[in-house]
C-alpha cells in the first residue's frame, strides 16, 4: 500500500551533510534563514563500534567493498559529516590555480577556516618516531618534507589515542569533522532530516523547486525550497543530477588515485602514530606523499587485494613503515545511474605514479626499511571529485542551468586537487553562502550541458 507524501516547505534544502553541505547549513541558518539539511545515512557516533572496523563495514557505501570497474577500491562513507569521519584530518590550502586558471579567489575563506578550527601540525611530540624519521630521509635525499596541518588538536581529546585506526573515524574526539558544523546548523534553527534518499530535483519552468526522495527507504517526502544546493559528493551528486534530466553529469571524472609503499624497519613502525602527519607535494611530477598504513584489520584484506601472498606481510605489521602516494590525475572515466564506475589510469597518471613509486623506495631504504621487503599496494580511489565540474556544468558562483539550483562540494572541482580537499570544500561552501545571502540579483544560468529542456518541468 502506498504512503502519503510528506511535504515540507523551506527557504533552502542542502542535500548532503559533508564539508560542503554542512558549512552551507550553517552559514545560512546562523544568518536566519529557513534551512532543511537531508542526509541519506545518519549519525553514527553515539555507536559502541564508530571508529572501529565494523563500523567502517556498516556505514561504508557497499560495505567498504565499492570498486570501480578498473577495480579500484573507493571509500564512499554514508553518514552525518560525510568522508569527514573517514579522512585522516589533513589540510591544505585551496591550489592557486583556482584562481589563475578559473578565476575563484578563496584565500580568505580558507584563512578564516584556519583560524576558526585551529588547523595546524601537531605538537613536535605527537609526530611519531617513524614519521619523523622518514621526513628526514626525505629531507636528507633532497625532498622537502615538513610536517602538515591538520584538522586535529589533541587538546580536544578525551584521550589523545591516535594512530591508523584514525581512518575508520575518530573515537578520542581530537579530529574535526563536519558533524560539528551540523550541531552548530541545528542550534541556529536547522532541520536535519537522516536517513533521508534524496531521488530527484523538482525543476519548474527553468527554475528549482526543491526535490523528492525517500525516508527510510519506504516513505515518499517533499521538500519544496526556493533554493537547493547539492552536496552529495563526487559520486552521489552526479547520479542524484542525472536523474533529474542533467545528461552530462558524471562524464569524466578524479579521484586522486592513492598507493601505500609498505616497507620493514627494525624499530616500530607508523601503525600507532598519527596518520600523515608529514609529508610533501611535489606539483612539477603531480603527486602528493606522506605518512600512512592501513589500520590492522584492513592491512591484509588491501594486501590480498595485491596478492594472496602479500596477506602474509601482516605478521610484520607492527613493524611496517608506510608511505602513501596520492596522485593528480587526469578527468577521465564516467559516474551513471546504470551502476557504472570507471576511473581509468591514463598515460600520464601511470607515469606520476611511477615516479613517486621510485622515490618512496628511495626514502624508505634511507629511513632503514630493508630493500627486499618494500612493496606496493593495490590502487584505491581518495577523492572522487570533478564530476561536475567548474565551468563546464556550474558557473563560477557554483549555479547550474537550472535558476537557484547549486552545487558545492569535491565534483565541483574544475580538475585533480592532488591534494587534501576539505579546506578547499570549506571555503567553496563559505563563498557560496556569501553570495546567497547578499541577494543579489540571479544572473542567468550558467553555460552547461542541460538544458531546460532537458530537465523534467
Amino acid at each position: 500500500m502506498a504512503q502519503e507524501m510528506t511535504i515540507h516547505e523551506t527557504d533552502v534544502a542542502v542535500v548532503g551533510s559533508g564539508p560542503g553541505g554542512a558549512t552551507v547549513a550553517r552559514q545560512l541558518a546562523r544568518a536566519g534563514q529557513r534551512v532543511i539539511l537531508l542526509e541519506m545515512g545518519r549519525d553514527y557516533r553515539r555507536d559502541i563500534y564508530y571508529g572501529s572496523h565494523l563500523g567502517a563495514l556498516i556505514y561504508g557505501d557497499q560495505h567498504g567493498f565499492l570498486f570501480s570497474e578498473e577495480g579500484l577500491n573507493i571509500i564512499r562513507p554514508i553518514m552525518t559529516g560525510g568522508a569527514t569521519n573517514m579522512f585522516c584530518g589533513c589540510s591544505a590550502v585551496p591550489p592557486e590555480w583556482l584562481k589563475e586558471r578559473y578565476g575563484v579567489e578563496l584565500d580568505d575563506y580558507a584563512q578564516e577556516t584556519i583560524g576558526e578550527l585551529r588547523i595546524a601540525p601537531l605538537p613536535d611530540d605527537l609526530l611519531g618516531a617513524a614519521s619523523r624519521k622518514v621526513m628526514e630521509a626525505a629531507q636528507e635525499l633532497g625532498y622537502d618534507w615538513q610536517p602538515l596541518p591538520k584538522f586535529m588538536a589533541p587538546s580536544r581529546a578525551r584521550r589523545f589515542d591516535c594512530g591508523a585506526k584514525c581512518m575508520l573515524g575518530c573515537r578520542c574526539g581530537a579530529k574535526w569533522t563536519a558533524n560539528e558544523y551540523i550541531e552548530e546548523a541545528i542550534a541556529a534553527g536547522c532541520t536535519l532530516l537522516t536517513r533521508a534518499r534524496v531521488d530527484e530535483i523538482i525543476i519548474e519552468g527553468g527554475q528549482v523547486g526543491g526535490v523528492r526522495g525517500k525516508l527510510r527507504g519506504r516513505q515518499p517526502f517533499e521538500v519544496r525550497a526556493k533554493v537547493v544546493v547539492i552536496s552529495a559528493g563526487g559520486i552521489g551528486t552526479p547520479l542524484i543530477l542525472q536523474k533529474s534530466g542533467f545528461a552530462e553529469a558524471g562524464r569524466g571524472m578524479a579521484m586522486d588515485p592513492t598507493v601505500m609503499v609498505y616497507g620493514v624497519s627494525k624499530g616500530p613502525g607508523t601503525a600507532f602514530e598519527p596518520p600523515m602527519t608529514v609529508g610533501y607535494s611535489d606539483h612539477e611530477h603531480g603527486y602528493m606523499l606522506s605518512t600512512l598504513i592501513d589500520p590492522w584489520f584492513l592491512y591484509p584484506i588491501m594486501a590480498a587485494l595485491k596478492g594472496p601472498r602479500y596477506a602474509l606481510t601482516w605478521r610484520n605489521w607492527r613493524r611496517t613503515v608506510g608511505v602513501m602516494i596520492k596522485v593528480t590525475d587526469e578527468v577521465s572515466g564516467i559516474v551513471s545511474v546504470e551502476g557504472r564506475i570507471s576511473k581509468p589510469m591514463t598515460a600520464r597518471d601511470r607515469e606520476r605514479l611511477h615516479h613517486a613509486t621510485v622515490v618512496s623506495h628511495r626514502i624508505l631504504v634511507k629511513a632503514g626499511c630493508d630493500p627486499d621487503s618494500i612493496f606496493v599496494s593495490r590502487l584505491r580511489g581518495t577523492h572522487p571529485s570533478a564530476t561536475v565540474r567548474l565551468g563546464e556544468m556550474v558557473g563560477g558562483d557554483l549555479q547550474t542551468a537550472v535558476r537557484n539550483l547549486y552545487v558545492c562540494d569535491a565534483s565541483v572541482f574544475p580538475e585533480a586537487l592532488g591534494l587534501p580537499t576539505v579546506l578547499t570544500i570549506i571555503s567553496f561552501a563559505k563563498r557560496l553562502s556569501d553570495h546567497l545571502l547578499r541577494g543579489v540579483p540571479r544572473r542567468e544560468a550558467a553555460p552547461a550541458t542541460a538544458s531546460a529542456s532537458a530537465a523534467p518541468d
